[in-house]
């Protein structure tokens, strides 16, 4: 591959920093620092350049999800508890795929298998695609739609 590797910004919302130690029987044992690493070798094999962030904070993330557009930034978000109320983050996700980049929502858990309030997302009418329910495999099942977009 030639040039620069397309930029992805892996954004992770609130509570994401507890993985292995928060509900374990549905999120796993390994850590927010396994997924890090995971999500940076699987970009990197994918001839991406990926940044991973996490944050409990929505107006942190709404900043992250403008500089994705700023930079011409591909996105895989995790909006966390986010997905089911945050028009604030919806309003500005939804800047990504209008921008001409591409956003995938992604979940550890299958949200439909969950609690009822969980079965609703205000994230995936706007999104590119979402990917739910395969643990940190969200996250490369992810990463691989956008490689495959970008490299057909």
């Amino acid at each position: 591959m030639t040039g620069t590797a397309p930029r992805v910004l892996v954004l992770n919302g609130p509570n994401l920093a507890r993985l292995g130690v928060r509900e374990p029987e549905i999120y796993g044992h390994a850590d927010l620092d396994d997924l890090n690493a995971a999500v940076s070798r699987w970009g990197s094999e994918l001839g991406l350049a990926v940044e991973a962030r996490q944050t409990d904070d929505e107006s942190q993330l709404v900043g992250w999800l403008h500089e994705a557009v700023d930079t011409r930034s591909h996105v895989v978000l995790n909006p966390a508890a986010f997905t089911h109320y945050s028009y604030a983050l919806r309003d500005a996700a939804a800047q990504v795929p209008t921008s001409g980049l591409l956003l995938v929502e992604v979940h550890l858990s299958n949200p439909h298998t969950r609690e009822s309030f969980r079965h609703y997302s205000v994230v995936s009418g706007i999104a590119t695609g979402t990917v739910a329910g395969f643990g940190f495999d969200s996250y490369r099942l992810a990463l691989t739609a956008v490689a495959a977009r970008l490299h057909p």
